[in-house]
């Protein structure tokens, strides 16, 4: 379907060709709220990535006859089945599949030498449900699982591929990046070249603003997407032209993305989507520096994203989740006075937690956050919402007071990325003085 090439100049690589995609997940379980859906959305960012158009996304139940309704109302080129495929009674997926497309199935040992050696690597021995996973249908393609027992499995009828694979998130994705998307790959027509912007602190209707006039001039085979989430904006800047104007393309996109650039500055903080935690974590580890949090409001979240990067050990040094004013007086030396004058969310009290923070883990930054998370607490001085964050380090000491809304999941979330954000901002402002 597309080819991907990665250029030698700063951005995404781009990618060939143009199609339509339908995903399909299977589980009562997804219905019910029990689990949550993320294959879809992996599925549909890597096919974007791709110029794939995922047109429809189906949640359905185990039941064979709903899953043979979604099979039936999807008519486009690609068909991703997740979920379904396993050694139980309730996996009914390969069995559905294999009387839709009018199979049969049939004993592969190689997959069983597989399951075999799997178990072997966890001291285990295969038993008599597991056996019955090497019958596979004998006019699909067999997707290999390396990391799992339930093999990928795809059919080509009527010009659609219907691809199953189990709803396992990392054996789905293991079986697309081994499997799937090296056979799309081959498949070119159209090339689509993307460039991303991921953008703090902006919110979409004033970026829209800053970027208007950039915007308006943009060629016609460009386009400009704006993709919010809480705390920051993705701009997808996107040209599809013919194959035989890839170069011509790229050479524009780049020159578009230095104008970008020129209006944005140090709001765009990364062009690769990399999570702002990691970002950071390659900033403090080029500068040799490292990292501590003083947290109230955000009850650790902080600490959680920037340890979630493999190799944080290097820069974070540790955390003070200072919930209770004792603990903010005792733990962070917060002086009971500015508790008493002006309160726990305040300028005064989360420049000093920051401060605390700093001294006690001995770290060269501190991140400190205290605020009103809700759904109550709040006055009319300081509504549910309101959030100081404070950034100490070097012959620094920076604060401001935000309002995050009134949900309290929203507000941890984009005070954990407005906290982030004025960090690197914090650093790299003092670098350029």
């Amino acid at each position: 379907m597309s080819r991907e090439i990665y250029a030698k100049s700063p951005g995404m690589p781009y990618y060939l060709c143009f199609m339509r995609a339908e995903i399909i997940t299977i589980g009562t379980e997804i219905l019910l709220g029990q689990t949550l859906d993320t294959n879809s959305a992996w599925l549909g960012q890597r096919l974007t990535e791709r110029g794939v158009e995922v047109c429809r996304v189906t949640s359905v139940s185990d039941k064979p006859e709903d899953i043979v309704a979604a099979l039936d109302a999807a008519n486009s080129a690609w068909v991703f089945v997740t979920g379904g495929l396993g050694p139980t009674k309730d996996d009914l997926t390969k069995h559905v599949l294999t009387d839709y497309f009018h199979d049969t199935l049939t004993y592969r040992p190689e997959v069983y030498a597989h399951i075999e050696a799997l178990f072997a690597t966890m001291g285990r021995v295969p038993n008599s449900l597991n056996r019955p996973q090497a019958e596979l249908p004998s006019k699909a393609t067999i997707l290999h699982n390396a990391v799992g027992t339930a093999q990928g499995m795809m059919w080509e009828e009527s010009g659609r591929r219907v691809v199953s694979m189990p709803g396992v998130p990392y054996e789905m994705k293991r079986i697309m990046e081994d499997g799937v998307l090296p056979l799309m790959d081959k498949m070119q027509s159209d090339a689509h070249v993307h460039r991303y912007f991921v953008v703090q602190g902006v919110p979409e209707s004033e970026l829209a603003l800053q970027i208007q006039t950039w915007e308006d001039a943009l060629p016609k085979h460009v386009s400009l997407a704006y993709l919010p989430s809480a705390g920051f904006v993705k701009l997808r800047l996107t040209a599809i032209v013919p194959k035989s104007s890839i170069d011509a393309a790229h050479f524009t996109m780049q020159e578009l993305s230095k104008g970008l650039r020129s209006i944005l500055g140090n709001s765009v903080y990364t062009e690769d989507l990399s999570p702002l935690e990691v970002v950071v974590g390659h900033l403090l580890v080029e500068l040799g520096q490292t990292l501590a949090t003083a947290e109230s409001c955000t009850g650790g979240a902080v600490a959680a994203r920037v340890t979630s990067v493999p190799g944080s050990s290097a820069y974070f040094r540790g955390a003070v989740v200072a919930y209770a004013n004792d603990v903010k007086q005792h733990q962070l030396g917060v002086g009971q006075a500015d508790l008493l004058l002006h309160g726990a969310v305040s300028e005064a009290v989360v420049r000093q937690m920051a401060q605390g923070a700093r001294k006690r883990l001995r770290s060269d930054w501190a991140i400190a956050t205290s605020g009103v998370a809700g759904p109550d607490g709040g006055t009319k001085e300081k509504p549910i919402g309101t959030v100081w964050i404070a950034i100490a380090g070097p012959k620094t000491l920076w604060s401001k007071c935000f309002q995050m809304g009134k949900n309290r999941e929203r507000t941890v979330e984009k005070t954990v990325q407005t906290a982030l954000n004025a960090l690197r901002s914090v650093i790299l402002e003092g670098q350029a003085g």
